[in-house]
């Protein structure tokens, strides 16, 4: 039995295979810097700045800061690090906040105006007389939230959402239970 070497591959096999593999890298190139962070916008609002619309801020750690009035509108905050920080009066409108952890945050008067709070987590979160019309609430925790006074806010809303005996609501609204 004579001794076997790899499979050969055709020229045409090998200039499929090129073209796929070329074909992904420019995929990937195109693809990737929309889904990574964009550390120098991140380090900006870490910094003090009050703007930075459209900015790509995916899982940004801004835990204890103090952010308010910025304009952080279209933002990409997804998997964001909000908990503690003071955001009074900050422009969330059309922003993406799903799947970030906004834990003790006060966010007096901030507009979430078609912002995406899916499965974001704002537990003991203060959102008093904020906006949220037209606001993606679906799995989003809200328990032991302040939102008393919040503008925009419907009943067909917070059935998607959920949150505990202690979340305050405006009068005649209520949430399921976590």
């Amino acid at each position: 039995m004579g001794r076997r070497g790899p499979p050969q591959m055709s020229w045409c096999d090998m200039k499929h295979a090129m073209l796929f593999g070329l074909a992904g890298l420019m995929l990937s190139a195109v693809i990737a810097p929309s889904f990574a962070q964009d550390a120098g916008q991140i380090a900006r609002i870490r910094g003090g700045a009050k703007s930075c619309a459209g900015c790509n801020l995916f899982q940004a750690d801004f835990s204890y800061l103090d952010v308010e009035r910025a304009n952080l509108s279209k933002a990409r905050l997804r998997q964001a690090d909000l908990s503690l920080g003071t955001f009074d009066g900050a422009n969330f409108s059309g922003a993406d906040l799903s799947v970030s952890n906004a834990f003790g945050g006060r966010f007096t008067r901030a507009n979430f105006a078609g912002a995406n709070l899916e499965n974001a987590s704002f537990v003991g979160a203060y959102l008093g007389y904020s906006n949220f019309a037209g606001a993606k609430l679906t799995g989003a925790n809200f328990s032991g939230a302040e939102m008393v006074g919040a503008r925009g806010l419907s009943q067909s809303q917070l059935n998607t959402a959920c949150g505990d005996a202690q979340t305050l609501l405006p009068r005649g609204l209520s949430i399921p239970r976590c």
